[in-house]
């Protein structure tokens, strides 16, 4: 009965859509911030070994 319901009525695609969007939504964030997350730390890696070698 659920099931019908979910794929049959106005609201039960509406829903379907909206729980398909945020999945979606969910995972471009997360590959978003672990890409720039990453990014960001090599650079770091690469300011600090930059100015670490010549420092000491």
């Amino acid at each position: 009965m659920a099931w019908d319901l979910l794929f049959t009525s106005d609201i039960g695609l509406l829903s379907l859509a909206t729980i398909v969007f945020m999945i979606f939504m969910v995972i471009f964030i997360a590959r978003y911030a672990l890409r720039h997350a990453a990014e960001e730390s090599k650079a770091k890696a690469l300011s600090e070994g930059q100015h670490g070698a010549g420092a000491h």
